[in-house]
């Protein structure tokens, strides 16, 4: 998992700063100005913090790009699945069923295979390994969730810091000065409300994937279930229940 997700950084890195011409170059063509200014505005803000509220949308996206990769990988047709399970205990070959789940990348045949192994011992012990398996893969589901939700909160923070100091750098060019004139805060206040303004981008990018992968864990728990439920049904509909 630290080899994809270090994959991912350096995607990440690669795709801000190695695509930044090609996209200002589109915006030339387009006449539109979104991705050229933000860059622009980045540069002008405060690089102390910037570089904080940088590190936190690279290290967010690596996570996200991980797990969006991983759920698309544990994603399984467990209808498919189920037929063939079936298919294979209508036979009479338990053993046959269990290297069909085996044999399935991702959770759900995971959890099957452990319903299938336990199944001597009855329909209970099989619903309570299917139960106490499908706790631990939800768990392997959701890893690396609570790092993303770090840097969805984390982010606004080092910007919001980043303005409240700015804003006193700015207070005291003005103590300093003695005079209230704009030209001389203007500026200061400008690089302090950046920061804030990346932040909130940062944070925004980072909630849209965390709601997409969380959409996309609940689906994959809500097929891991019904398959479970129907593997209970088809051992006991095929006679492995004695």
């Amino acid at each position: 998992m630290r080899k994809l997700i270090a994959l991912c950084s350096l995607f990440c890195l690669l795709a801000i700063f190695g695509g930044t011409d090609l996209l200002a170059q589109a915006e030339a063509d387009t006449g539109g100005f979104g991705f050229q200014m933000l860059k622009e505005k980045f540069i002008e803000g405060d690089w102390r913090f910037m570089i904080l509220v940088l590190v936190c949308l690279i290290l967010g996206l690596a996570f996200c790009i991980e797990r969006i990769i991983t759920l698309n990988i544990a994603t399984t047709n467990t209808d498919k699945l189920l037929s063939n399970i079936e298919a294979k205990l209508a036979e009479g070959d338990m053993e046959g069923a269990k290297e069909v789940a085996r044999s399935t990348p991702g959770p759900t045949a995971s959890v099957l295979y452990e319903g299938l192994r336990n199944s001597a011992g009855g329909p209970e012990a099989a619903e309570k390994a299917i139960v106490s398996y499908g706790s631990v893969q939800m768990g392997l589901l959701e890893k690396g969730l609570v790092w993303i939700s770090l840097f969805i909160a984390i982010a606004p923070m080092l910007g919001f810091m980043g303005t409240v100091i700015g804003m006193i750098f700015a207070f005291d060019r003005i103590e300093q000065a003695g005079d209230l004139s704009p030209s001389v805060v203007a500026g200061g206040i400008k690089v302090a409300l950046l920061t804030t303004v990346f932040g909130l981008i940062t944070a925004i990018i980072l909630q849209i994937f965390y709601n997409y992968i969380v959409s996309k864990i609940d689906g994959i728990v809500n097929r891991m279930e019904d398959a479970s439920i129907g593997l209970v049904d088809v051992m006991a509909r095929n006679g492995v229940f004695k």
